[in-house]
């Protein structure tokens, strides 16, 4: 790429841009002229930037003790597949499950099931997209952006329920896990390899002046093969199965012939339309008390629409508090990755690495530069089951996440407040627990974002 630099006289010039002999002998200088260059360069080619800039405090601040601690069983693991989205949610549910029908602690709704339709579903929305950009050029960035990633394993909380609203839920030993369900590149890859070679057919009927009953045919049939792919990877999934458990004081239950969606309706129970997605996108770009939707993002055509009410932090929060304190465990997406220690230590805390004071630079931007300059987005979905109140404020939250219970402290997490604000995106609550205010924003017409808006991130990266 050849770089063209403008003056005002309108000539280029880069004779004086590139780095010279005299500008890193400066460098030299400067470096050694720092008394702790060398000190800290022994320390960090050693150990590393994170191990040579590690925090004490975080450990110390996120001692896991919370005023209100929900106890929600055994943890879950996604293992090598980017389901967070899915099983944070249907861990909310097992929670309630729990609680009212008192199953064992390691019981757990299949997240296979709602995988294999989400896989089927998103073929179908990605064949509907690319029948209506069909007059498009494929360099068109709405285009190339369906192309980078025709489906994924990622997702929003609107999505799942989307799919359960359609085809219900079952328990997972109903529907085991499979390999590749477990780990899901390789069906990823070749049914991403599949659907590029259809847009290619479906783009050239189109474009022909292919009748629409005709193009509808043919994807019917591009359809009927992604099932069989599915099938044979995840399993056909059951139209109705018995169920048999026994609960927390051994009496024993039988549910024969049901479906999955009368299970959910049974065993869930909930309105899932009293569920809302609620974000904290502080640009300019999204005022707050205003619902947003993402051009292009979702599974279930004609299915429920993904809808975001976006408030400030301390609304968010307090929305997620009135929830746990009504014993109820809290959805929500951030950016894990960001000043943390989720795997060893698991901890999510501003103050775990100071990387910035070990090399002496400046990183800090605020909440919406980050997102406006593509440094922070959502990559990660986890649930929120307890909170430690302070003269009722928030001084951290405890975090179930998705890894197995070998990650952080058996699967649980600390999150620090001043983390979440940073670094929390999105939480999902009941209705209830908003102001009617705030209900009543949420019910408005949303504005759409672009495709590659970051509040969409979450269905793309894990």
């Amino acid at each position: 790429m050849q770089l063209c630099l403008k003056f005002k006289n309108g000539v280029d010039d880069l004779s004086n841009k590139g780095i010279s002999s005299d500008l890193i002998n400066r460098f030299k200088t400067e470096y050694s002229e720092r008394k702790e260059s060398k000190v800290l360069e022994r320390t960090v080619t050693k150990n590393g930037i994170l191990a040579s800039s590690q925090d004490l405090r975080a450990d110390i601040q996120s001692t896991p003790v919370f005023s209100i601690d929900l106890q929600t069983g055994d943890v879950s693991n996604q293992k090598q597949s980017g389901r967070c989205w899915m099983f944070a949610a249907l861990n909310t549910m097992r929670h309630d499950m729990k609680d009212h029908f008192r199953v064992k602690g390691d019981f757990e709704l299949s997240q296979n099931y709602t995988f294999f339709w989400d896989k089927f579903e998103k073929s179908n929305w990605f064949y509907e997209n690319i029948i209506q950009t069909a007059a498009l050029d494929t360099d068109d960035r709405k285009v190339a952006w369906l192309l980078n990633e025709p489906q994924g394993d990622g997702g929003q909380w609107d999505m799942l329920c989307a799919l359960i609203e359609k085809y219900g839920i079952v328990p997972q030993s109903v529907y085991p896990e499979t390999y590749s369900s477990s780990k899901s590149r390789e069906f990823d890859t070749l049914l991403n390899e599949k659907l590029r070679k259809d847009a290619v057919t479906l783009r050239e009927l189109v474009n022909a002046g292919t009748s629409e009953p005709e193009v509808q045919a043919r994807k019917e049939k591009m359809l009927s093969e992604v099932y069989r792919m599915a099938s044979y990877s995840f399993g056909e999934p059951p139209v109705e199965f018995d169920w048999e458990f026994r609960d927390d004081d051994k009496n024993y239950h039988r549910e024969a012939g049901i479906t999955p969606k009368e299970f959910f309706k049974k065993y869930v129970g909930w309105d899932l339309k009293e569920y809302v997605s609620l974000i904290n996108a502080p640009t300019t770009d999204k005022p707050f008390d205003q619902t947003y939707s993402i051009e292009m993002l979702g599974n279930v055509v004609g299915g429920r629409q993904v809808k975001h009410l976006n408030l400030s932090m301390h609304d968010v929060k307090r929305a997620a508090i009135n929830q746990l304190k009504a014993g109820k465990s809290v959805w929500f997406g951030s950016d894990v990755g960001q000043h943390s220690e989720p795997r060893e230590k698991g901890i999510l805390d501003l103050d775990i690495f100071a990387e910035d004071e070990l090399f002496d630079i400046d990183i800090a931007m605020s909440k919406a530069e980050r997102l406006d300059y593509k440094e922070s987005l959502m990559t990660h979905a986890m649930v929120i089951t307890g909170v430690d109140l302070v003269d009722d404020k928030p001084t951290k939250w405890k975090v179930e996440n998705s890894w197995g219970d070998k990650i952080g402290q058996k699967g649980y997490m600390v999150m620090s407040d001043a983390w979440m604000d940073e670094y929390v995106y999105q939480v999902v609550v009941e209705k209830q627990y908003l102001t009617e205010a705030q209900r009543e924003a949420q019910s408005g017409e949303p504005v759409q974002l672009k495709p590659w808006d970051p509040m969409g991130a979450l269905a793309y990266k894990d």
